[in-house]
């Protein structure tokens, strides 16, 4: 058995420009503040270490009136321009039609990761799609990947997995839960630690296949 576990934002489809919108609203609503660029938004996001309701919003903690307007925000935006990466949709349809065995693990809400995946029309390929939500703690904490793994029984003496992500945090949660990452220059952040490197998704074949 084979087991290819995917980040989304940043690996399987681009969705920095909602998830800016969204933060700006807020940041415009609640605050008065200026909008914040795309990449900033993004990179501050992938940091390993960060408080993002400082970087967003000037806030120690995420206060209940950002969250609550920026959720049912994002539920209606986060489906209005994301797109996969070129070479994503017939890479994951290859693997799909070898039985190789897809996940989803992303630090955002699963409800949202669900509705952008239907949307992209790609959702049906993944047995497990669990986001933030699902666990105690994200990634890079090996969580979420754990569990996708013990979904499959997986057996480390006879099966092989790999984390496919854009940053450090894909990268580590790989390493802390025992198995192989590649990294996809392609999202958000175009280098990190990696086992392999890659710069198109058509580039995880030769690794898996």
């Amino acid at each position: 058995m084979k087991v290819v576990i995917f980040d989304m934002d940043g690996t399987l489809l681009d969705s920095k420009k909602d998830i800016a919108i969204s933060v700006n609203y807020i940041r415009e609503l609640h605050y008065n503040l200026p909008p914040l660029s795309e990449e900033f938004i993004v990179e501050a996001i992938n940091m390993e270490v960060r408080n993002l309701p400082k970087l967003f919003y000037g806030t120690e903690f995420y206060e209940d009136k950002d969250k609550n307007v920026f959720e049912i925000h994002y539920a209606m935006q986060c489906v209005q321009n994301p797109y996969l990466y070129d070479g994503v949709l017939q890479t994951l349809q290859k693997l799909y039609n070898s039985g190789i065995k897809l996940s989803v693990a992303t630090n955002a809400p699963t409800p949202f990761a669900i509705r952008m995946l239907e949307h992209l029309k790609v959702a049906n390929m993944f047995d497990m799609i669990v986001g933030a939500d699902k666990v105690v703690v994200s990634k890079p904490d090996p969580q979420m990947l754990n569990d996708i793994l013990n979904h499959y029984n997986f057996d480390r003496t006879k099966h092989q997995a790999w984390m496919v992500g854009d940053n450090s945090k894909d990268m580590l949660s790989a390493k802390n839960a025992g198995i192989d990452s590649i990294f996809a220059t392609w999202g958000f952040s175009p280098n990190g630690q990696h086992d392999k490197l890659i710069h198109m998704p058509e580039e995880i074949l030769d690794i898996v296949l």
